[in-house]
């Protein structure tokens, strides 16, 4: 997998990952600037990535495969952010003989490493074993606890019970994203994406296709 994006990263990059066709001159300066951002380790794709142009509001965000694409202007500097990595900087070069410019962003993990911390309930582990041997439940509670766990019950509260407010607001985020994603353009053409390519020639190499025609 990692060789396979290597040789494709190898093909799209030229010059700090800008590639561009010499079809056409640039418009008012005017370019569509495309993407994906993925991790420096793995080369995984870094979803929801914040991709904003530096000292204003415009921008996009990456999806959930990492991609990204909106309008920008020759020279203007570009942040890549992303929670848990540091933050990466590109300037569209002025350069470009052609209104779309494209990149393969990576992003380097910031990784802060705490020292283990181990809370216990007793003093030492003698006293809370000690504790936990003499520890006596009560036929009322453990009644109670086997109808809680009962599988009909549960299965009963999960059809019933509505989203909660977290899974409320990861879908409304969800749609935000897709919405301020593809606003004012079409969506990005995925035929230049690396990461579906790599994963449509591991399942040639496998025979998953031939797998799923006999079946």
């Amino acid at each position: 997998m990692s060789k396979l994006l290597t040789i494709i990263l190898a093909l799209f990059l030229t010059g700090g990952g800008v590639f561009a066709q010499d079809t056409s001159s640039l418009k008012n300066n005017l370019v569509q600037f495309s993407g994906v951002v993925v991790t420096s380790d793995s080369l995984n794709p870094v979803p929801y990535a914040s991709i904003m142009i530096h000292n204003t509001y415009r921008g996009t965000i990456s999806d959930y495969y990492g991609f990204f694409s909106f309008v920008a202007r020759v020279k203007d500097t570009i942040e890549f952010t992303a929670i848990g990595f540091k933050k990466a900087v590109f300037v569209i070069p002025d350069t470009l003989t052609d209104n779309r410019c494209s990149l393969i962003q990576i992003l380097k993990r910031d990784t802060i490493l705490l020292r283990e911390v181990v809370i216990f309930p007793w003093p030492t582990k003698e006293q809370f074993k000690e504790a936990f041997l003499q520890l006596r439940v009560p036929d009322d509670d453990q009644s109670r606890a086997e109808r809680n766990l009962d599988r009909n019950q549960i299965n009963f509260l999960a059809a019933t019970i509505p989203m909660d407010g977290s899974m409320n607001f990861k879908n409304a985020m969800q749609d935000e994203y897709s919405r301020v994603y593809y606003a004012g353009q079409l969506p990005p053409n995925n035929l230049m994406n690396p990461v579906a390519w790599a994963k449509f020639i591991r399942m040639i190499q496998n025979g998953e296709f031939s797998k799923k025609n006999k079946q």
